[in-house]
């Protein structure tokens, strides 16, 4: 292939494949459509010639995986947000159980001035309050084992992608490598055809006399060769 077709197949690729942008940290990015901007890139790259491989550009990929390795923190950062505010709203309901607890006290002391009705009540009011505490309680350890799962989940999809991605790049250097074999090949052929002419012109330019001589001499050069 001429040095110039080369550079158009270059600029073609190019053309097709726009540089990625570098990574940003904005809470507004989507790990999922990053991930999906990967499977797109790894489709929409070009095939090599004779052969079932793909050709990926290996620094767009690792930049595009860098985008996504770097707002991965800030999508942790953004559960750990959600986690702290459901806590400030059971805490907020801790505090509202509480306020109702002790207003039932104070009427309930205020209203009632028999001994048996006062403790009936403190003890309506302490069961509620324990009931108002584990539910606080089991609301936040579910919410924490969710988040947990959620994490778990977008690590293993991430590496997945990443051995994914080191395998096809493997794949491609071999039939990169298989490809080359093949053309040095055909170039060491046509090589020797080259050198079979060149003899035989210079056998029908040498005197009949010399002639004899010169082919002794050409194929002592052969075996060398």
């Amino acid at each position: 292939m001429s040095r110039k077709e080369s550079s158009k197949i270059d600029s073609d690729q190019n053309n097709q494949n726009p540089p990625v942008e570098p990574p940003s940290t904005g809470s507004n990015v989507d790990i999922q459509q990053e991930l999906n901007r990967i499977e797109e890139m790894v489709l929409a790259s070009p095939n090599i010639p004779l052969t079932r491989r793909t050709l990926v550009d290996e620094e767009r990929l690792l930049d595009q995986l860098d985008v996504v390795r770097v707002n991965l923190p800030v999508v942790f950062e953004e559960a750990k947000a959600i986690v702290k505010q459901k806590k400030e709203i059971i805490l907020q309901a801790q505090l509202e159980a509480e306020q109702i607890v002790e207003t039932a006290k104070i009427r309930a002391t205020r209203i009632l001035n028999e001994t048996e009705i006062l403790r009936q009540a403190h003890q309506e009011a302490t069961l509620l309050q324990n009931q108002v505490q584990q539910e606080c309680e089991l609301a936040l350890e579910q919410s924490q084992i969710e988040i947990e799962q959620a994490r778990l989940q977008l690590a293993q999809e991430l590496e997945q992608m990443r051995n994914q991605a080191i395998t096809e790049a493997k794949e491609i250097q071999v039939g990169a490598d298989v490809y080359a074999d093949n053309a040095l090949k055909d170039i060491e052929q046509q090589l020797h055809d080259m050198l079979r002419v060149i003899q035989n012109g210079r056998k029908q330019l040498q005197p009949p006399a010399t002639l004899i001589d010169k082919e002794e001499i050409m194929g002592k050069e052969n075996v060398n060769f």
